[in-house]
């Protein structure tokens, strides 16, 4: 898959959105990424002059949980497919004004809750490097369009580690820029305080064009930052000569695969072979231990509330019922997936007047603490990092892995430090097993994405894996 810079310079504007419209429509019976394709003769048509940007004329999906005007926006949601917005989210404004072009909405876990990408209405994703496995969540659509090249750039969201773990297990750079980088403005929320805006591309410079163009402040999202946005691609360098690397130890040492262990040590030689200064780093057993829990009462209980609109009268379709306890009622139950119904008893046990500051303020104290150790823990480096994953992308029906244990606790979490902190964090690819991809979780300081970039840029030139593509299996 070419980078977009590659694209615009062999192929004119129609000849790869249509491209990329046939390969989206050819490899749906494959991978059931998308859930609505999205007309783009009016786009183009409407197209602006400013042909220079990295986006002109580039075939672009967004997750759909994006707000788009006058297009269908379910969150992969029963509950929502009559939904079209009247008005566009701020990021779709600004891809648009770059001249980017949306032929998709790409299918996630309903409701971003989830990582899996199993439980969409529309049915699960499929990895494109193996279809019997899973695609990642909760952004599996717009990660497995970017994998199988049908577009170079796709927007995700967040909250836990929705855009890196789809990354990992698809192959390609999944960035979250630090809280407040890029609005929010009207992406259906999960979590308010976890929530990132996030993408997916095949290179560090495309990724490095994408943020300049994405981020800034929003009055319509207040906690959109007024932070300077830096030319991330005009200072990409790929030399990491006397960067500071921190190895997550705890996270190295609950890895139960060797041969991902093995691909890990490997990658940490060649970047100390390019002059960087690694060293080990740990967090505590016990902060680590209460991520899951923590996360779990604090997302549960935002989403609980940010999605109490979604009750077939205010919002969402409507069941029929003799009063508007039962309509709701009726509406809600039919219009929500189990998994949904399960994280809004735990939200909804949370919130109870009684159960506030022994559950929920609690869980926001031990947010707090794990937020100021890990701010100790990388005071001194550049970046953090560990694998994304503790293995290659599950089996669609793989029930076998105890989440409960303390490997998979501290193997599989981990990156949900970057929300918790609000940290800008990337997954890379790190290599290949088996015939599956694997990446490797960078997480800098607030407001560096820089250091992302450039170390993004470092591993492309060490394993080789820019270039590399998806063959959508027939």
């Amino acid at each position: 898959m070419a980078t977009m810079k590659e694209l615009k310079e062999t192929t004119t504007v129609r000849q790869r959105v249509e491209e990329a419209l046939a390969k989206a429509h050819a490899s749906q019976p494959q991978l059931n990424a998308v859930v609505t394709f999205v007309d783009v003769e009016e786009q183009l048509t409407g197209l602006n002059e400013i042909a220079d940007g990295p986006f002109y004329g580039m075939p672009i999906a967004l997750k759909d949980n994006v707000c788009t005007q006058g297009i269908r926006t379910t969150a992969s949601s029963k509950i929502l497919d009559n939904y079209i917005p009247v008005y566009n989210a701020h990021i779709v404004d600004k891809l648009k004004a770059a001249g980017a072009i949306v032929i998709a909405k790409a299918s996630m876990d309903e409701l971003a809750m989830g990582g899996t990408n199993l439980t969409a209405a529309t049915g699960p994703v499929y990895n494109p490097y193996d279809h019997s496995r899973m695609a990642g969540g909760s952004s599996g659509g717009s990660a497995a369009l970017v994998a199988a090249g049908v577009v170079p750039f796709a927007i995700g969201s967040d909250t836990g580690d929705s855009v890196r773990k789809p990354a990992s297990f698809c192959g390609v750079l999944g960035m979250k820029p630090t809280y407040g980088r890029i609005s929010r403005y009207g992406i259906i929320p999960y979590s308010s305080s976890l929530d990132h805006v996030g993408y997916f591309t095949r290179s560090a410079s495309d990724a490095a064009e994408a943020l300049k163009v994405l981020a800034g402040r929003d009055d319509r999202d207040m906690t959109s930052s007024y932070q300077p946005v830096p030319d991330y691609a005009a200072a990409l360098s790929s030399d990491v000569a006397g960067r500071k690397v921190a190895i997550f130890k705890n996270v190295i040492d609950a890895l139960g695969n060797p041969q991902v262990k093995a691909m890990f040590e490997k990658t940490v030689e060649a970047l100390k072979a390019r002059g960087a200064v690694v060293e080990e780093v740990s967090l505590r057993e016990d902060l680590l231990k209460a991520i899951l829990p923590a996360y779990y009462l604090i997302a549960n209980c935002e989403a609980t509330a940010n999605h109490s609109n979604l009750d077939g009268i205010r919002f969402g379709v409507q069941q029929p019922g003799d009063s508007m306890e039962e309509i709701m009622i009726q509406s809600r139950t039919k219009g929500f997936g189990s998994l949904i119904r399960k994280r809004f008893v735990i939200g909804s046990y949370g919130l109870f007047v009684e159960n506030q500051e022994k559950l929920f303020r609690q869980a926001q104290r031990v947010r707090r603490l794990i937020v100021e150790n890990v701010a100790e823990m990388m005071k001194d480096y550049d970046i953090l990092i560990a694998p994304a994953s503790s293995d290659v992308a599950p089996k669609l029906d793989d029930h076998s892995r105890d989440e409960l244990s303390d490997g998979y606790l501290i193997a599989e979490n981990h990156m949900v430090i970057g929300n918790f902190t609000g940290y800008p964090s990337c997954t890379v690819p790190m290599g290949m097993l088996n015939g599956l991809p694997i990446g490797l979780n960078m997480t800098a300081k607030a407001w560096d994405e820089q250091s992302l970039f450039d170390f993004a840029a470092a591993m492309e030139e060490i394993t080789g894996m820019k270039d590399a593509t998806a063959e959508v299996m027939e």
